[in-house]
C-alpha cells in the first residue's frame, strides 16, 4: 500500500498534529477541525482478535489534509489507517478496515500478532462531539453511538462506567473525565508525586493544608484519586476525613502500618467505621518501603493508574 498515492490530483502524507491517547483531546481535535471547515474523519477501534495494544473504543481523529492524532494500535499502524481515513474522506463515505489477522494488508503486520477492525466515520455534525466535550468539562461521563447502516453518530446520554463495544447493531464508545488527582501535604514527596502525575497526563490540584479551603470537597469526584503525603496525622485527619465522606475510587495516606492503626483509632473516634477504614490505602503505593521521593511518586501514581484501571 502506497501511502503517497491519493489520486491523481493530490499527494497527501499523513502527519502526526501531536502525539496523545486521551479521549477528550482526541475529539476537541475532531469537533475543531469540523468547526474550521475542514473535514474530518473519526477511527474507532471496534473489534480485537486476538492480542492488541489499545483498547475496544480507542480512537484517531483524521483531517483531510492528512493531520491526525490518536492511537488505535501502539503507533505500528497509525499512519497507514491515517492514509486510509483520507481516502474515505476523499470518497465521502464511511468504511471499516481490518488489520493484522485476517486483514487484507499482508504488509501491515501487528506486533501483538492479532488483529483489529477499525471503523472510519465522516463527521457530518460537530454536534454529538460537541456535547461530550461539555459533558467531560463538567466532569460527567457520555457516549456516541455510531450505526453503520445509517452512517449516523448521534450523542448517547452520560452512558457509565460500562466498557464500550457493540450493542444491537450500534457501537457505543463510553467517555469518563480525566483521572483527578489531588495531592495533599507540604513535603518533597508531595512535590516529586506533582510531578510524576501530571507526566502521567492527569488533572492534578496540590493541596496545602495551611492554606486550603472549603472547595476541597468540591473538588472530589467518583472519578479523582485522593493521596496524602503527610507526616503529621494531626494535619492529614480534617481533609482525610472530608475524602472519606465524599466518593473518590482512590484514597492513599502515607505512613506505616503502626502510623495507620493510630490514624484508623483517630477516625473511630469520629465514628468512622471499619468499612469507611479499609477505604484508605495506607501505606500508600503499588510497593512497600519506598525510601526516596522518587521511588514513593512512582509507587503512588502506579497504584493509583491500578485502581483506576479495575474500576474502569
Amino acid at each position: 500500500m502506497n501511502l503517497h498515492d491519493f489520486g491523481e490530483d493530490e499527494v497527501v502524507l499523513p502527519t502526526v498534529a501531536f502525539s496523545t491517547d486521551e479521549p477528550g483531546e482526541i475529539l476537541r481535535y475532531a469537533y475543531d477541525s469540523f468547526c474550521a471547515g475542514i473535514p474530518v474523519a473519526l477511527v474507532t477501534l471496534v473489534e480485537i482478535r486476538g492480542g492488541a495494544a489499545r483498547a475496544i473504543g480507542a480512537q484517531m481523529a483524521v483531517r483531510r489534509d492528512g493531520r491526525y492524532c490518536g492511537f488505535v494500535s501502539g503507533g505500528c499502524t497509525e499512519a497507514a489507517v491515517a492514509a486510509e481515513a483520507v481516502q474515505a474522506l476523499r470518497k465521502g463515505y464511511d468504511r471499516f478496515l481490518r488489520l493484522g489477522e485476517g486483514s487484507p494488508f499482508f504488509d501491515i503486520v501487528l506486533p501483538c500478532g492479532g488483529g483489529i477492525n477499525l471503523s472510519i466515520h465522516i463527521l457530518k455534525s460537530a454536534e454529538p462531539v460537541g456535547k461530550v466535550l461539555s459533558h467531560l468539562a463538567s466532569r460527567r461521563p457520555a457516549s456516541l453511538r455510531y450505526t453503520p447502516g445509517s452512517g449516523s453518530m448521534e450523542f448517547g446520554g452520560e452512558g457509565s462506567r460500562y466498557q464500550s463495544g457493540w450493542f444491537d447493531g450500534t457501537f457505543v464508545t463510553h467517555y469518563q473525565p480525566i483521572t483527578r488527582v489531588l495531592l495533599c501535604g507540604r513535603s518533597v514527596e508531595l512535590e516529586t508525586t506533582v510531578a510524576v502525575a501530571q507526566a502521567a497526563g492527569y488533572q492534578v490540584v496540590k493541596v496545602d493544608p495551611v492554606t486550603t479551603s472549603s472547595r476541597f470537597s468540591s473538588q472530589i469526584d467518583a472519578y479523582s484519586a485522593v493521596a496524602f503525603l503527610f507526616h503529621d496525622l494531626d494535619r492529614e485527619l480534617p481533609l482525610l476525613q472530608d475524602a472519606l465522606r465524599s466518593d473518590p475510587f482512590y484514597i492513599g495516606a502515607l505512613g506505616s502500618r503502626r502510623t495507620h492503626e493510630k490514624r484508623a483509632a483517630l477516625l473511630r473516634k469520629q465514628g468512622f467505621g471499619d468499612a469507611d477504614i479499609a477505604r484508605i490505602r495506607a501505606p500508600i503505593g503499588i510497593f512497600d518501603k519506598a525510601r526516596d521521593a522518587s521511588s514513593l511518586a512512582l509507587s503512588v501514581v502506579a497504584d493509583i493508574a491500578a485502581v483506576r484501571a479495575r474500576a474502569q
